[in-house]
């Protein structure tokens, strides 16, 4: 019987590799004009239909025909790599993390053991030490790549509920995180068993800081109760301003009752490498664990995310798990099995893109990159106060900046309606994707600037362009 491919190895491989190079040659020109093109496309009613039609199985096309249909589908998107797209967290992802992604789908090395992937394995390893050093963890540091900062989360409160709540009384642990901690936190301790009444929100400062004291409050008030305090979950960089929680006294504070000290810096992490501005997250390697998404700030495709953690023994502790038809994938020091470091058992080679990204930028370059978007918020932030009618509702931190447009004689009602229509309008005019969040009730307009392809002259017309508009709609 003979073997039976999905192509024919000669005349199909042939035209794969000609449409390929034409479709890399497509996606680095659009990568060039991306500023040009719309930031956010939706499929509306009438394109359903369509699309649907694309996507249902059926008979063979021929690979050029299938991959005009990829770029209509991809069409409807938003440009998370537009220059002046500035909501939730950008990805202005490198064109050479998308090179790495290729290579590492075409090779599709399994990423679980030594013995499926050695190569990619000291891969991972070696960026793992690397990072870990690089914001100031011990050398017996470890970690492992995921899938995002979801991931990340969920697997540091697994190891702080372990390590820290006795066998059967997971439902006496309290966490504690603050009123500006991203959600994902929240949802990871609701995952492995922590109720929300056993999830302590405290409040933040004026400057969207956890507010230390009465953190100290609220473990002793719950230790009196007979609970027990397990973890406290601090942030490098909010999603919401930037701001980065006390490092140094959370750590005193888990040194004192003895509990995890885990650190989101899903967004804030990646400062540690700034050419200038690493000394904004000192105090990162304090942590038990830390949470980092390469694809937020250094710029890598979607997913590529790690946990970091202070004690790497921590990590087999919790995640080994042996089965009989793995006895042959034998590990050892110098190449871990990563299935045995976190949740997967199948999992891709997630470091390899951001391996090739620093290989060929150099790290001096990116960390140059990581200072442009600190720079870029605070110019928008000087623009924004040299103008009447607005205020800055938080200062300029990690290159993110909020303020919302508040002339006198308007209810607050009023200015969070106009300032939702100006990010709309905005938006539909595609000069900004300058998106809004609420702080301590308010409406505002939040930029987070880490695309390195914006200048800081461009910010300023965009600050101009929604000042016109605002006074029009005002």
């Amino acid at each position: 019987m003979g073997s039976l491919d999905a192509l024919d190895q000669s005349a199909d491989l042939a035209s794969i590799s000609a449409s390929f190079q034409d479709v890399f040659d497509r996606l680095l020109r659009s990568t060039q004009h991306v500023s040009d093109d719309t930031i956010l496309r939706v499929a509306g009613p009438a394109d359903i239909p369509h699309l649907k039609e694309l996507c249902t199985p059926g008979p063979a096309n021929d690979v050029e025909q299938a991959i005009e249909d990829a770029f209509t589908i991809s069409d409807y998107r938003l440009r998370m790599n537009h220059p002046r797209f500035f909501g939730f967290v950008p990805g202005p992802a490198s064109p050479l993390s998308w090179i790495g992604d290729c290579l590492s789908s075409a090779f599709n090395s399994f990423a679980g053991s030594k013995l499926q992937g050695s190569g990619v394995a000291v891969v991972e390893q070696t960026l793992i030490q690397w990072l870990s050093s690089r914001v100031g963890l011990p050398d017996t540091a470890g970690g492992v790549f995921v899938s995002g900062g979801s991931m990340a989360n969920m697997t540091a409160m697994v190891l702080a509920r372990d390590c820290n709540l006795p066998s059967g009384q997971e439902g006496l642990g309290v966490a504690y995180l603050s009123d500006q901690t991203h959600h994902s936190v929240a949802k990871a301790l609701r995952i492995i068993g922590i109720k929300r009444d056993q999830i302590r929100v405290i409040p933040s400062n004026s400057s969207f800081q956890m507010e230390v004291s009465t953190l100290e409050d609220a473990i002793q008030a719950d230790r009196q109760a007979g609970l027990i305090p397990f973890v406290i979950i601090g942030t490098s960089g909010t999603t919401n301003t930037g701001s980065v929680d006390p490092l140094a006294a959370l750590a005193e504070v888990r040194d004192k009752e003895g509990i995890w000290l885990h650190i989101d810096g899903a967004y804030g992490a990646s400062a540690s490498l700034a050419a200038t501005r690493s000394s904004t997250v000192s105090g990162l390697g304090l942590a038990d664990s830390i949470s980092w998404d390469a694809h937020k700030w250094l710029f890598q495709t979607y997913s590529c995310s790690l946990v970091l953690v202070r004690n790497k023994i921590n990590l087999t502790k919790v995640f080994t798990n042996d089965g009989d038809y793995l006895r042959d994938a034998l590990e050892d020091e110098e190449i871990p099995n990563f299935w045995n470091f976190g949740m997967e058992l199948t999992r891709p080679s997630r470091a390899m893109k951001l391996w090739f990204t620093l290989r060929v930028l150099g790290v001096e370059r990116l960390g140059k990159m990581i200072d442009h978007g600190f720079r870029l918020a605070e110019v928008a932030q000087d623009e924004v106060q040299k103008l009447p009618d607005w205020e800055i509702t938080s200062a300029a931190s990690m290159a993110i900046v909020t303020f919302r447009y508040a002339p006198l004689g308007k209810t607050e009602e009023a200015l969070n309606e106009l300032n939702t229509t100006i990010s709309r309008k905005l938006l539909e005019g595609n000069v900004a994707g300058m998106l809004t969040t609420k702080l301590r009730g308010k409406v505002v307009l939040r930029i987070c600037s880490i695309n390195p392809l914006l200048s800081g002259d461009e910010m300023v017309d965009i600050i101009h362009q929604a000042t016109e508009l605002a006074k029009r709609l005002g």
